[in-house]
């Protein structure tokens, strides 16, 4: 139900486009056969041509001989016998011009119809001469009416309208009384019995049966009268009025039941009016064609009063079907619980036309004024060709609805299994190829209908085959622009999507969402572009004009913007070689960031520091993408002097342990800790070094994380950083002997001098300061330990983390060996 709208945008164009072609087609035909006809009116006038006396021949005979004999009067007879010969030929090929292209068709149809309406043979000047005549009749019919005689007529067709209406009150005041007798309902009810329907009917109709049959009756023993003629013609009418009007409220009231109720109360009140009064003009149509009306109002006036009355006929028409477009549908669509329960394809069938009953009711309506409007009175023939259209409309919609059924079969079981998107893409093509083909065989059926051809079958030179083959083509482009399409945007979605599975590698989906678009808008413009020069081709326009332009057009822009072509190539291949993608975090040059947006141009991109670079590709000179596969967080320890190695590395594998089991952090490491040995040794401290396999972008989180946890554990368990040790070496004076103290190491937190050969030179140690007191002591206590919790917060506070590499580490990536940059 979804593609309702597109089925009706569809019709309304086919209808439309049906509708110029037969006007253009009638008119066109119309005019040739008056063409035609004028060659044998002409005929006898060729007869009646004079002999040529021998005299005159035999001088004439002598005059061009002489002239061929004079050399100077031959030359100049052949130098305007050229000339003739060149205006000839000029003229003969200015008249064999065939305009190409849809644009040319429509051009030398409305030459012909401007020929036409030159010639005085348009649908306007018949219907001109046509009420020219019908004034004249009306005006000839008021000349010789007689005033006694019409006051006669006037009083004659009282007596007998006063008769006939008498009758007609008097058997519908019998019915009602009837039925309040039998206590029938004046009004039917709710789902009506068959004898009520039948009852209920004749109640309704055999008073104006009656009542016009004995008028009718009387009319025809009395002698002949033009008042009595036009009271008949008035019952008349009215009984075909109140005929459609009463069998129509029968035939809705079977689909009373339910909840149609409500559309057929609704039609009973309003529609009955209208119907009535489309039938009285239809009947008034075909009363003033009979033989007295003709004798007594002229053939003419006669004609023009009846296309008159069935041209308002057919509009009322229109006015009623779209007033009342919505009930009647409802009577079609709604249908009992069983039926929608076991809906069979009849019913579903049934149930999509039903939406789309106005269509070939209005076509129909159309067809009719149409073909009035050009035949200038032609209604027989105009309403059979209308009928069998309409006819032609009403199979077309089955077709095409048995063909949406099926299409939503086969959608329902796509769902239901996996299908490639080119199955599923070309299924939906052919459905709408198979649409477009049963309208082309409606509208080719429709043409020859009336009298022409939508793909020239027979008729090669009519305006409407020349439209409708330029129609064809102009779709054919269409279509075929579709289908490569179709096959291009699917490759490109199967490549993108497909490629980097079949190579063992995760999709990518930040690099489909950036390049699809991207590569789909290249492509699709380039069809799009081809289609519009292949469809104004088939337009008529000159396209030749147009290519050369779009070549200068190219070449300047080409080295115009040589820059921006650098940029468009540069980043195209980027783009297709994966380099980067939407929300990678990446090195450009000297900016180190996320990646926000790319196109086919720039690349923008947002710093640490929360700075947008918007960068052109062209001036890409690297890119270090840390956003694939991996990460590695690599780790460089120093180890203090005085533990042992073993210890150290014990130490840091239960460190790693324990960050593994972080809920936080566990997901985001994905091998154990490798342990790669001491890399060197610094200040006499061995350095160790070690590293994770993590997340792509999170080796600086995990690093962070593992020395906060190291550092932890050390205080733990009371154990300082290796610290800078230094080397002392002395040396005795000049003629002095010292011990071998050479390479003795102190430390710098505990400096005890060795005694030397000079001590009891030394002067005497002073005298010890005084002991504080226990007030100072418990004072320098309280200081102590408010200074050790201060330190100890301000080692526990962590700073906030920030994405990116922290300064003075250096890590490894996955392009070099062993983790070294």
């Amino acid at each position: 139900m979804r593609q309702h709208w597109l089925i009706n945008a569809v019709i309304g164009v086919v209808l439309f486009v049906l509708a110029s072609l037969m006007l253009a087609s009638v008119a066109i035909t119309q005019a040739q056969a008056q063409t035609v006809s004028l060659p044998s009116l002409g005929g006898g006038a060729e007869e009646e041509q004079t002999e040529v006396s021998g005299e005159a021949f035999q001088s004439s005979l002598n005059d061009v001989i002489g002239m061929l004999e004079n050399e100077e009067q031959r030359t100049q007879l052949l130098e305007s016998l050229r000339e003739l010969q060149v205006a000839a030929d000029a003229a003969r090929q200015e008249d064999g011009v065939v305009h190409q292209g849809l644009l040319g068709a429509l051009a030398d149809t409305l030459s012909d119809i401007g020929d036409q309406a030159k010639s005085g043979n348009s649908p306007v000047d018949e219907w001109s001469r046509q009420l020219v005549q019908g004034a004249e009749d009306l005006r000839a019919l008021n000349d010789d009416a007689d005033q006694g005689e019409a006051i006669r007529a006037i009083a004659e067709g009282a007596v007998l309208a006063v008769i006939w209406t008498g009758l007609l009150v008097a058997m519908i005041g019998f019915g009602r009384m009837l039925a309040n007798r039998r206590e029938w309902p004046l009004d039917l009810p709710r789902d009506p019995r068959g004898w009520l329907l039948a009852v209920h009917f004749f109640r309704r109709m055999l008073p104006w049966a009656l009542s016009f049959a004995i008028t009718l009756g009387i009319g025809q023993v009395l002698p002949d009268s033009p008042g009595r003629t036009l009271v008949l013609v008035v019952a008349y009418i009215c009984l075909c009025g109140r005929a459609l009007s009463v069998v129509f409220e029968t035939v809705i009231a079977f689909f009373s039941r339910g909840h149609r109720f409500t559309a057929v109360q609704l039609l009973q009140q309003r529609a009955l009016r209208g119907l009535f009064v489309i039938g009285a003009l239809i009947a008034l149509g075909d009363a003033v064609n009979s033989s007295r009306l003709v004798e007594m109002l002229g053939s003419e006036l006669s004609s023009l009063v009846s296309v008159l009355s069935n041209m308002l006929a057919a509009l009322f028409a229109a006015r009623f079907i779209l007033k009342f477009k919505r009930p009647v549908r409802h009577l079609i669509c709604n249908r009992p619980f069983k039926q929608r329960r076991d809906a069979s394809a009849a019913v579903e069938m049934i149930r999509s036309l039903g939406g789309l009953w106005h269509i070939p009711a209005l076509l129909l309506v159309s067809g009719s004024l149409l073909a009035i409007f050009i035949t200038v009175g032609d209604v027989g023939t105009a309403l059979a060709r209308s009928i069998i259209s309409a006819s032609l409309l009403v199979l077309t919609l089955v077709v095409t609805g048995l063909l949406r059924r099926q299409a939503e079969q086969m959608g329902k079981r796509r769902h239901r299994h996996r299908y490639s998107q080119y199955r599923k893409r070309l299924e939906r093509f052919g459905f709408v190829l198979a649409h477009i083909c049963a309208w082309m065989v409606f509208a080719e059926l429709s043409m020859q209908v009336w009298g022409s051809s939508f793909f020239g079958l027979g008729q090669q030179a009519m305006a409407s085959a020349r439209i409708g083959q330029a129609l064809i083509s102009l779709g054919a482009t269409v279509l075929l622009a579709w289908l490569v399409w179709i096959f291009a945007d699917t490759a490109i979605q199967r490549a993108l999507t497909s490629s980097a599975r079949s190579r063992g590698r995760r999709v990518n989906q930040a690099r489909a969402q950036t390049i699809t678009p991207m590569i789909r808008n290249v492509i699709f413009v380039t069809i799009l572009i081809i289609a519009v020069i292949s469809g104004l081709a088939n337009l008529g326009v000159n396209v030749t004009p147009l290519l050369a332009g779009a070549g200068v057009i190219g070449l300047a822009i080409g080295f115009g913007a040589q820059t921006l072509v650098q940029d468009l190539i540069t980043g195209i291949f980027i783009l297709i070689e994966d380099s980067l993608a939407v929300d990678d975090f990446v090195q450009i040059n000297s900016h180190m960031g996320t990646v926000e947006g790319l196109t086919l141009r720039t690349v923008r991109l947002r710093d640490l520091d929360g700075i947008v670079h918007i960068i052109t590709f062209s001036r890409i000179e690297s890119i270090h993408n840390m956003s694939r596969q991996f990460g590695i967080a690599l780790m460089r320890i120093r180890i203090p002097y005085a533990m042992k190695i073993d210890d150290a590395i014990t130490l840091m594998q239960e460190t790693a342990q324990e960050l593994r089991k972080d809920p936080m952090m566990r997901h985001y490491i994905w091998s154990p800790l490798e342990m790669q040995g001491v890399q060197g040794f610094e200040d006499g401290c061995p350095i160790l070094r070690m590293r994770f396999r993590t997340a792509p972008e999170m080796q600086w989180d995990i690093s962070r994380a593992f020395n906060l946890l190291l550092k932890q554990r050390m205080e733990a368990q009371e154990i300082d950083l290796g610290v800078p040790r230094l080397s002392v070496s002395m040396e005795a004076r000049a003629g002095e002997r010292m011990e071998d103290t050479a390479g003795t190491s102190f430390s710098l937190a505990e400096q005890e001098a060795e005694p030397n050969a000079e001590e009891h030179k030394q002067p005497p140690p002073p005298k010890p300061a005084p002991r504080p007191t226990p007030a100072e002591t418990r004072r320098d206590e309280q200081v102590r330990q408010h200074d050790e919790t201060s330190k100890r917060a301000g080692s526990h506070r962590q700073k906030p983390q920030a994405q990116g590499k922290p300064e003075g580490e250096t890590y490894a990536n996955p392009g070099h060996e062993h983790g070294d940059e």
